[in-house]
């Protein structure tokens, strides 16, 4: 069967964690990568990852709507002192979307960034990015930084933009919304099948119209996999192989 890994997970936001996870067992989901939000996920991610050694790994982040957070600072700190424990930095980045810009502006956002991108990069650490309208942005200042280690999470920008993340060397990942999701769907079939990597982005709501609509959970990266066999019209089991060696290799796994 297929070996597969869920890249990208708020398994922090999920309830009844041991079915399921025992559930990702069943469905050959070899790890979870649980990526973190903020001061309380953060540490709610280190928990799951001591309670589940060598399934859950830790990567600790700061969404851009949790920078107004009273606790920003704590979170700042946290990350400083635990990254080491950690296999990545994320979920962080820009989110140009109206709510998250009147929390934070966009130049605080950029700032923010850059200063946790410099913690990654000084504990070699790979980037787990999220770029919501900002793909632009995000690509420049993860490239001027010179940090070499970068996925850019569910990525449906612009594919010229995608053009420079790949040649710069980094990753795409694909989520669950590969299945209708047109932009998501065109990046996938024009990135390298060496440059992506699979996710759920669990719990998140996955739903197109009317017709289905479902709560995802870290198996759920089977229907990524198959998704991106469809799309790039490459056999499951080459697909699988090569985005968990790709995974491993981002993250040192």
């Amino acid at each position: 069967m297929y070996k597969l890994i869920d890249s990208h997970s708020h398994i922090d936001e999920i309830e009844n964690t041991d079915s399921v996870i025992a559930e990702a067992r069943k469905n050959h989901i070899r790890a979870v990568i649980a990526v973190g939000t903020s001061f309380t996920s953060n540490q709610r991610i280190m928990a799951l990852a001591e309670k589940y050694p060598r399934y859950i790994y830790p990567a600790l982040g700061l969404f851009p709507w949790n920078i107004a957070d009273d606790n920003f600072q704590d979170n700042m700190i946290y990350i400083r002192e635990n990254i080491h424990r950690a296999i990545g930095m994320g979920e962080i980045g820009l989110d140009y979307s109206k709510g998250v810009k009147e929390r934070a502006s966009k130049e605080i956002q950029k700032s923010v960034l850059r200063e946790l991108l410099e913690i990654a990069k000084a504990n070699n650490k790979p980037a787990l990015i999220h770029s919501r309208y900002s793909w632009k942005d995000c690509f420049n200042i993860t490239h001027e930084l010179n940090h070499t280690k970068a996925v850019f999470h569910w990525y449906t920008g612009p594919l010229s933009i995608l053009d420079k993340i790949i040649e710069s060397g980094y990753y795409i990942s694909a989520s669950p919304s590969a299945e209708y999701h047109e932009e998501h769907r065109a990046a996938i079939k024009a990135a390298p099948l060496e440059r992506l990597i699979l996710e759920t982005d669990s719990p998140v709501t996955y739903h197109r119209g009317t017709e289905f609509r479902y709560e995802s959970r870290p198996a759920d990266v089977v229907r990524t996999l198959n998704a991106v066999s469809e799309i790039k019209n490459i056999d499951k089991e080459t697909v699988a192989e090569i985005t968990f060696e790709n995974t491993c290799k981002l993250f040192s796994l």
